[in-house]
């Protein structure tokens, strides 16, 4: 129900546009293209994820375009890399990875000279370390820390002279103060006390060191990040550049999967990928679905299978129609929901980000602060610089900026390996302080293909019983009226025309047949028409206690007879529910069968309580009542009357079998019928969000620590430098053990269907 005053077509259209950013160094660089992009005529929303360098911003249409974008990012001293609009998505993507590529190549190289300049001067400070009194002549530091300052370095001063411009600080800022103060106080005892004399008091190894070492952490962090975005690099590798299409004269030629239409016949080869989304025409095969929905063993196909494009054929030759292409494909989907999973915001990174904002200035302040101190105790200004210039190298925003993001990038990529899609950091947040689950039955804790296993006529003979229940029920997309128009057909009846076709939920269905009103459905839809079960009841009783659903057939004259239909729990359930009360997590199960059925099922099942009987606005009014009592509830449906109670939870978790609508309104697809899945989404939120604390951990007490230790004197610039380095390095890699995470099961043996 939309409270808003406004309808939906009042509210103004929104666009979107994503696009990589070059230029950032840190968190605050960031922040200020954030900062730059929302000051954007019509900009809405701007968010920038620093681990993968890229901006995702929101405008109302037609009130700004990417042109205007990448005019205030230039603005702001920063690059906007804009695709043309005609640009193929994988070629894209292609493209930016040679770049990537490319820039580490190019790093490394810089890292390189950088470290040979460098050499000597780290030669001579380990002698003087060990005893050794010997230098290199003053001139020659000389030459070897001035290429290395200002050409090499050179980055950081641009960098730094755009932050200042900006009114804001960034690390360039701090690295620029640090390795400037060294190399100029050397200058300055070059000029006060001559070439000669001042041999083995200078300070140009401290600057180069730095700069080397700053280039080290920033390629270590580059190659580390990386495999951060492994999971959608992988994912965009699972689509075939070309598909083999079948003319209509019967012939074949291979174009580019860009160029496939939706009906067009594709022919896929043993051992190829399948091209696109579709329903197999021809032919049999088996299918590995497994980078794509986390399953293991081939799925077999047949005629009238659907297939995912971007999965592996087996052994057979297939014909498959294309039903969904580009843009609309179920890989595409499952790369923009990894996208925009890893590109949000968590609500601790806003609060690291506001840190970030003021964290150059009061480092600015603390090592003037630690220099007048050293001044005032000591009055040596040489070891008042060395502290001051100590406190500018070592504190690095990096590591804070990185906590957040790169984990969250790095978990959602471990979950859609393993077949869980998070939609949005949102989603991932809720989802590690679930404490209650609820399921649905129906296609979640049970296969979801109900068959009829017992009619139970009181008046007329069996088939024409059947005949008026297909009849009515061919109109039906609901599993169990499938499961009579199955049976129907299987046993040679065909359905006659039914006209006045009305379905009414949590009821049943009714319908004229040969000029009969036929009703369908539960003990509500028999009250609404006034009429009494009688015999029936009892029937539909010792049905229920079978778990199996008892349908009532009807006409005007009362019930004709029961048909009982029962669906299969799935052998993965007992272990699924095992594994969330190992996790310290009650279940429940709500279901719209009667509570005989739903007792059953739940108690086979093992959840804490089940609950029949509910309509779908029950079930959200009983996710409401949960909220009431602190509750944090997870959701898990894969119908459309399982959208309301997705919605009201706090997450909502759909089977990716189920309708686009439940994946549309839930905060995580589950791309297989596994409800194990169900404990892994809530395990790799919980494991990620470990991470991020771990992270703004050591983040905060590396510069809690370090600099206090470097105003105090017991840090040299150089050994700072190492620090401020590897701290960054240090909070990726941490971020990347999340990549060896696999889901767990608790082993419960499976306990046989109720009979």
């Amino acid at each position: 129900m939309n409270n808003s005053p406004h309808s939906t077509a009042d509210l103004p259209a929104v666009a979107s546009f994503s696009f990589p950013v070059e230029g950032m160094t840190c968190s605050n660089c960031a922040g200020r293209v954030e900062k730059a992009l929302r000051a954007v005529p019509g900009v809405i929303e701007a968010n920038v994820n620093l681990a993968i360098e890229r901006a995702d911003v929101k405008a109302r249409a037609g009130s700004t375009d990417l042109a205007a974008l990448a005019a205030a990012l230039g603005a702001a001293g920063y690059r906007a890399r804009v695709a043309a609009p005609t640009d193929d998505r994988a070629d894209t993507e292609a493209l930016e990875r040679e770049r990537a590529q490319s820039r580490l190549r190019q790093e490394l190289l810089v890292l390189l000279v950088s470290a040979a300049f460098a050499a000597p001067l780290l030669w001579q400070m380990a002698g003087m370390s060990l005893g050794l009194h010997w230098h290199l002549p003053s001139w020659v530091e000389l030459l070897l820390a001035t290429p290395v300052q200002f050409v090499i370095g050179a980055r950081f001063y641009r960098s730094a002279w755009q932050a200042i411009r900006a009114r804001s600080g960034n690390m360039d800022v701090l690295v620029v103060l640090g390795t400037t103060a060294a190399y100029g106080y050397s200058l300055y005892l070059l000029a006060t006390l001559g070439f000669s004399a001042a041999a083995g008091k200078l300070y140009f190894e401290a600057s180069v060191v730095i700069i080397t070492l700053v280039l080290l952490g920033k390629f270590l962090e580059s190659r580390a990040k990386r495999g951060t975005t492994a999971a959608i690099r992988q994912l965009m590798e699972l689509r075939p550049q070309t598909a083999r299409v079948r003319q209509a004269d019967g012939s074949e030629q291979e174009i580019p999967v860009n160029e496939v239409r939706s009906g067009d016949r594709i022919i896929v080869r043993p051992g190829e990928r399948i091209p696109v989304d579709g329903i197999v025409h021809t032919g049999r095969s088996e299918i590995d679905e497994s980078l794509i929905t986390g399953e293991s063993l081939p799925v077999e196909k047949e005629a009238g299978s659907r297939v995912t494009g971007g999965s592996i054929n087996g052994t057979g030759l297939l014909q498959i129609r294309a039903t969904a292409v580009g843009a609309d494909s179920t890989l595409a989907k499952i790369i923009r929901l990894v996208e925009n999973a890893q590109s949000g915001k968590a609500p601790v990174q806003r609060l690291v980000d506001r840190i970030s904002a003021i964290f150059v200035p009061v480092v600015v302040l603390l090592a003037v602060l630690s220099f007048g101190g050293w001044m005032l105790t000591t009055g040596e200004l040489e070891q008042s610089l060395v502290a001051a210039i100590a406190v500018l190298v070592i504190a690095c925003p990096c590591a804070l900026g990185l906590a957040t993001p790169t984990a969250i990038m790095t978990g959602t990529g471990a979950g859609a390996r393993a077949g869980i899609l998070i939609k949005d950091v949102e989603a991932l947040e809720r989802a590690h302080r679930i404490d209650t689950v609820i399921f649905d039955k129906t296609g979640t804790l049970t296969v979801g293909r109900p068959a009829l296993v017992g009619i139970h006529v009181l008046r007329g003979t069996p088939d024409e019983m059947l005949h008026l229940a297909a009849s009515v029920q061919q109109g039906s997309e609901h599993p169990l009226a499938r499961a009579i128009t199955a049976y129907a057909s299987a046993n040679g009846l065909k359905p006659g025309a039914v006209a006045n076709f009305r379905s009414q939920t949590g009821r049943g269905v009714t319908g004229t047949v040969d000029g009969r009103e036929i009703m369908l459905g539960n003990q509500r839809l028999l009250a609404g028409w006034q009429l009494d079960a009688g015999r029936a009841a009892g029937i539909a009783a010792d049905c229920e206690q079978q778990a199996q659903t008892a349908v009532y057939v009807a006409d005007r004259e009362g019930v004709i007879g029961v048909l009982a239909i029962a669906d299969q729990l799935r052998p993965e359930a007992p272990g699924a529910i095992a594994t969330l009360r190992a996790m310290g997590i009650c279940t429940l199960m709500l279901s719209g069968d009667a509570v005989a059925v739903a007792t059953a099922i739940g108690r086979e099942a093992g959840v804490d309580e089940a609950r029949g009987g509910m309509q779908p606005e029950g079930k959200a009014e009983a996710i409401t009542a949960l909220h009431g009592n602190g509750r944090v509830v997870g959701m898990i449906g894969d119908g459309i009357n399982d959208a309301p109670a997705l919605a009201v939870a706090d997450v909502g978790i759909a089977m990716g079998t189920g309708t686009d609508i439940a994946m549309e309104t839930a905060g995580i697809t589950l791309m297989r019928p596994d409800p194990r899945l169900v404990a892994a989404a809530i395990d790799i939120s919980r494991a990620t969000f470990s991470k991020i604390r771990q992270n703004l951990f050591w983040a905060f007490i590396y510069n809690v620590i370090g600099i206090p230790a470097a105003a105090l004197g017991y840090l040299s610039p150089a050994l700072a430098g190492a620090a401020m380095a590897m701290s960054s390095v240090s909070v990726v890699c941490n971020s990347l053990l999340l990549r060896r995470w696999r889901p767990k099961v608790v082993s419960t043996p499976h306990r046989s269907q109720v009979s």
